[in-house]
């Protein structure tokens, strides 16, 4: 089976909706240690991929020639909400490398932070290239075309030279061939890369085991420390980016992406998450990441109470009354062949 049935809701005790998709728990050697649905289904990355997309800077030591700092290193990996330090955050980075805004192909769109915090945005509201959410990444790849002395205009062609750097070190990180990366153009303009999920997991528990990874160590020691101490930059205020890795307290590091997509490793286990929501429902892909994380056991008490909001839950109308409930309906199960039954 590819997909399984993970998060239902009811309403009244009938069954409304059911959201199906695919997770793989993977370690750094690639194993995988527990699914549900088809751990290796291949699944459009979108900006999970974003810290895998870096590789090529970090390896050409970009952000030491260009002074960048660990904010702005967490920027390069970040689906930011266009909050003022995110925007000031990437200007600062625009300036080391002595570009303008509007350098940027990412496109714009209304600041992330008015939904993520239920906001209605300004009739006057002024918004640019900047606060596009994926604008760190953009200036780092623009960072990396300066550094190499290459075309600024076209930076995102499949064929220009840092995408390519690009490609070979996603495929080189998540253990394929190039040719086995699907293609195709995400919402930011940039190439995107579809591969199985398993192999996404796999990429990020390298991610978060750095120390131990002779290939790219010191750029995903770099990329993974930034993330973890700058949560918020990463993500947002009231994002679930920010709540995973708060909860974390410096061990997780959690990456969403768009259309159903999350990835969390966790540094002390050298393993990682990866979930697929078919129907690229967030909620439901939030409350599947908090189950998961409880069946793998990785929650304490404090952090079931700080994940409380993502997970499953009683659903309430616009008067407070509870009027359905959002659960879990899946067992994760033992290796890729799925014996039996983490609990």
């Amino acid at each position: 089976m590819d997909f399984t049935p993970l998060i239902e809701l009811t309403r009244g005790g009938t069954l409304e909706c059911l959201h199906v998709g695919a997770v793989a728990v993977v370690n750094t050697r690639g194993k995988v240690l527990a699914q549900a649905g088809n751990p290796h289904w291949l699944t459009f990355t979108r900006s999970t991929l974003k810290a895998l997309q870096a590789l090529p800077f970090m390896q050409a030591h970009g952000p030491q020639h260009f002074g960048f700092s660990t904010e702005q290193v967490a920027l390069l990996c970040a689906s930011h909400s266009g909050e003022a330090q995110h925007v000031s955050t990437v200007q600062g980075m625009l300036d080391k490398t002595g570009l303008g805004y509007k350098a940027l192909r990412c496109g714009c769109h209304v600041p992330g932070l008015f939904a993520a915090q239920n906001l209605t945005p300004p009739p006057d509201l002024v918004f640019d290239e900047r606060h596009n959410n994926c604008s760190g990444k953009h200036a780092g790849f623009l960072a990396y075309c300066v550094q190499h002395g290459l075309s600024l205009e076209d930076y995102l062609d499949p064929g220009h030279p840092l995408q390519q750097a690009i490609r070979r070190d996603v495929a080189r990180a998540v253990g394929l061939d190039t040719h086995a990366l699907k293609l195709g153009i995400d919402g930011c303009s940039a190439p995107n890369y579809a591969l199985p999920l398993s192999r996404l997991a796999y990429g990020y528990a390298r991610l978060a085991s750095a120390a131990q990874d002779g290939e790219f160590g010191e750029s995903f020691a770099t990329l993974c420390d930034a993330m973890t101490a700058h949560p918020a930059l990463v993500s947002g205020t009231a994002r679930s980016d920010l709540a995973l890795m708060q909860a974390g307290r410096g061990d997780w590091v959690s990456k969403v992406g768009a259309d159903g997509v999350q990835v969390l490793a966790s540094k002390s286990r050298g393993e990682a998450l990866a979930i697929k929501i078919l129907d690229g429902n967030a909620t439901a892909l939030l409350a599947t990441c908090v189950e998961v994380l409880e069946q793998l056991g990785w929650l304490d008490e404090a952090q079931r109470e700080l994940l409380a909001p993502w997970r499953a839950k009683t659903i309430a109308n616009l008067r407070g009354l509870a009027v359905g409930e959002r659960r879990p309906v899946f067992k994760l199960l033992v290796g890729e062949h799925g014996l039996q039954r983490v609990v």
